[in-house]
């Protein structure tokens, strides 16, 4: 993989409907979901950029939720906790989709299929829908060939199964995604793991 330092790719900040900020090359087609911002840049300039808008790390789904659970209770301020307690941090999302195994799917625009599957894999690209979050938390992925798994696949026949692992940045956080898909749902189990050193490889599971 390019080291950052030796990368010239011209990006651009990207964010979706639920206002969640990522990068993408300029000079590729915008995965169906995301939208512009207007900064383009080389990545350490995309990413200092997303540090400096990307204050509020909630989807906007849950923003709305709880604003609107402050209005129903008359805008009264929740109790604190009990003098000499600390108030609980809210787990982050990386911690929460890291720990355990998790329901996702294979997000594929305009129709999803086996064949549009093995497209993206071609492109080295692919995103992973991780289901069971407020608004389905979905990841773009770089994929790893070395470490992934496709032996298993007849995208032909739409059957097998096969293990996609990439990485990718959420919240700030390098992280790995680990995804294992039957081909005939285009659906499985996935979770987050640490991001691997350069050269590291990823276990066999």
């Amino acid at each position: 993989m390019t080291d950052d330092a030796e990368d010239q790719t011209v990006y651009q900040v990207v964010l979706n409907d639920e206002e969640q900020y990522s990068i993408w090359p300029a000079d590729r087609g915008r995965p169906a979901g995301w939208r512009p911002d207007g900064t383009t840049g080389r990545k350490a300039e995309c990413l200092a950029h997303i540090d400096e808008v990307w204050t509020d790390m909630r989807p906007l789904s849950l923003r709305k939720y709880m604003q609107e659970q402050e209005q129903a209770a008359g805008a009264e301020p929740e109790p604190g906790p009990p003098a000499g307690e600390q108030e609980p941090e809210e787990e982050s999302l990386v911690s929460r989709l890291s720990r355990g195994d998790h329901p996702v799917e294979i997000s594929l625009r305009p129709q999803p299929s086996p064949a549009a599957l093995a497209q993206a894999i071609d492109r080295g690209y692919v995103f992973v829908r991780f289901t069971g979050t407020r608004g389905g938390t979905e990841l773009g992925v770089e994929l790893d060939r070395a470490a992934s798994d496709l032996d298993g696949a007849d995208y032909e026949a739409g059957s097998g199964r096969i293990k996609l692992v990439g990485d990718l940045t959420l919240d700030f956080e390098p992280v790995r995604c680990v995804a294992e898909i039957d081909l005939a749902t285009l659906s499985g189990r996935g979770r987050l793991t640490a991001a691997l050193a350069s050269g590291q490889a990823e276990a066999t599971s």
